[in-house]
């Protein structure tokens, strides 16, 4: 990639950085909503592998919890893996105009959901029967578009999680879904060795955004910020849909 192809992939990371800084997620989402719209989503989520997993690593501490919050969701994590991995397997690397009206879906999905505000509470046999559900769910969804948050971040918000482990288990399943999408573009041959540098330029963009994030974050309402990207998110999805078709 030459400095002119390789400017509007930071100017993307640095702008999912600030939207992962003041909301505490979408670094995957903007970045393959936009990139979308100037690369295919295979090669978009090549360039999101290092920053995706960096980022959400960070997004898993404090440590000391991180078992018991393992121990909770490991039915969860399990079932991302084996829907990321037979998503992989069953419809290739994400390409061509199924995959932009995929990605389309996604957000509008995710958006009309996060704005309705609807979120219901599981019981504990509930949470056991959807939990590996939800995990496959999201798994295909990420197969297919990149895209983690979708039904993971429903379910997370049902379980009605303390505010910070919320935010952790969040991280736990990004992280997850990032390693099992990676080698899923693996199998498919587009995670190959020539990727890893330009995803790792990446990196000190989207850093430097959540960085910003978060001192922005201390001079706006959260709320009206999270409504703006939320629409801005379905916006980019309609017509991502309306391209396709």
């Amino acid at each position: 990639m030459d400095t002119t192809t390789l400017l509007m992939p930071l100017a993307v990371f640095v702008l999912a950085g600030v939207v992962k800084g003041v909301v505490g997620l979408g670094l995957p989402t903007v970045a393959m909503a936009l990139l979308a719209l100037t690369m295919t989503p295979a090669q978009a989520a090549a360039l999101l592998i290092v920053p995706s997993l960096v980022t959400n690593l960070w997004q898993l501490r404090p440590w000391h919890t991180l078992g018991t919050l393992l121990r909770r969701l490991v039915a969860m994590q399990a079932g991302v893996c084996v829907g990321t991995l037979a998503g992989a397997w069953w419809m290739g690397a994400p390409a061509g105009p199924w995959a932009g009206m995929a990605l389309g879906v996604a957000l509008l999905a995710y958006g009309f959901w996060s704005l309705a505000g609807f979120t219901p509470t599981l019981t504990p046999r509930a949470q056991r029967l959807l939990g590996p559900v939800a995990g496959a769910l999201t798994g295909l969804v990420t197969a297919a578009t990149g895209v983690f948050v979708v039904p993971a971040v429903p379910y997370l918000q049902a379980l009605r999680l303390e505010r910070d482990t919320l935010v952790q288990a969040m991280g736990l399943s990004f992280t997850v879904s990032t390693l099992a999408w990676a080698i899923g573009l693996r199998i498919n041959g587009v995670a190959t060795s020539s990727v890893l540098g330009p995803s790792l330029l990446m990196l000190p963009a989207a850093l430097l955004g959540m960085a910003l994030g978060q001192r922005l974050r201390q001079r706006m309402a959260p709320v009206l910020f999270r409504r703006c990207f939320l629409g801005a998110l379905m916006l980019l999805g309609l017509y991502l849909v309306v391209r396709a078709v």
